[in-house]
């Protein structure tokens, strides 16, 4: 009984913190402006295809529409609330905008993303650009991985 006190006081504040990120960027508070937005907040979802969010959506027994999850993916893209990304050799992956940079991998056996971090490759991609006479503007960092082969599953 704590538990599922606890889970909805957890679930009010998130819907709070969604309801105001909406209004921050503009967008009107709707149904499938929500729930779009609590997928992507899920604990553990980081990176989602647009089938996905709908696949989730017919789960929850939501009656929202594959077409209504790409306008809002794409109004959420435009209001810099998620960042798509465009993956060589599979779809577009939508993930929050965290405003924490971070680079990616992509298993190209599974088409799992694993995000990652490194400090050593930020300097070197900036000590290029400088050797070059550039300064970095922005950039994203993509590896295309196999697992090696002693870590290859059967």
């Amino acid at each position: 009984m704590i538990h599922y006190r606890l889970g909805n006081a957890v679930r009010e504040v998130a819907m709070d913190q969604e309801t105001n990120e909406l209004r921050r960027v503009g967008l009107k508070v709707t149904h499938p402006r929500m729930r779009i937005l609590q997928i992507f907040d899920e604990e553990g979802v980081r990176h989602l295809t647009a089938e996905d969010v709908y696949r989730k959506l017919l789960a929850h027994h939501e009656d929202i529409g594959l077409a209504t999850v790409y306008r809002v993916l794409t109004q959420f893209e435009a209001a810099g609330i998620i960042v798509k990304h465009n993956f060589e050799g599979g779809q577009a992956v939508y993930e929050l905008d965290r405003g924490k940079h971070h680079d990616h991998m992509i298993d190209v056996d599974s088409g799992k993303v694993i995000e990652f971090v490194s400090e050593e490759i930020e300097r070197l991609q900036h000590e290029i650009a400088a050797r070059h006479g550039y300064v970095i503007e922005d950039h994203s960092l993509v590896l295309y991985v196999r697992p090696k082969h002693g870590n290859r599953k059967p």
